[in-house]
């Protein structure tokens, strides 16, 4: 939940760390994450282990789980999983947190989400660069896909999804992103 707060982005650097809480900061307001469930979880790693095998194979850039991205002056974000490519990749210091955001986000919703908090937070991930945010949900087994041309589409567990724009010859089973 979003507590109204007004931070900087040096004053939410400075919130201690504690193990197991992940922040995001959203437009000034602090958002503590919630400890997910082993559901999310491995929903979370099927996708991040298929989409890794496939870019670390034809060298296409990074696969990120859990990492933050600074979207705005007053945003980070902290997708599930995401993709950032090669010639980003080249120019990031890799000790400081990534400006802008990932060519693809993917966020799997947790019970406790909410639909407006989640459509804003695809909001913040297109304006900020994305090219497109694949938002999973695991207890209707469908991925709900948005892309930066306004395009957006479901897909249910027994189909695949494709994007050739970001990751030419990528398919992904959704079957198998589902399984246990």
């Amino acid at each position: 939940m979003a507590t109204k707060t007004g931070l900087t982005i040096e004053q939410f650097d400075q919130l201690p760390d504690i193990e197991g809480i992940l922040y995001e900061l959203n437009e000034g307001e602090i958002v503590t994450m919630t400890t997910p469930m082993p559901r999310h979880n491995l929903v979370r790693d099927n996708i991040a282990r298929l989409l890794g095998n496939f870019v670390e194979a034809r060298k296409l850039g990074r696969v990120f789980v859990e990492n933050g991205y600074q979207l705005s002056r007053d945003t980070v974000r902290i997708p599930d999983v995401s993709f950032v490519p090669s010639d980003k990749m080249r120019d990031l210091d890799l000790d400081k947190r990534i400006q802008g955001a990932p060519a693809l986000a993917v966020e799997v919703v947790s019970p406790t989400d909410l639909a407006q908090d989640l459509k804003h937070k695809v909001k913040q991930y297109l304006a900020a660069g994305a090219k497109a945010v694949w938002v999973f949900y695991p207890k209707t087994r469908e991925v709900e896909v948005f892309r930066s041309n306004g395009e957006s589409y479901v897909r249910g567990e027994h189909e695949t999804l494709e994007d050739p724009d970001i990751l030419p010859g990528f398919s992904l089973d959704l079957k198998s992103v589902f399984e246990r």
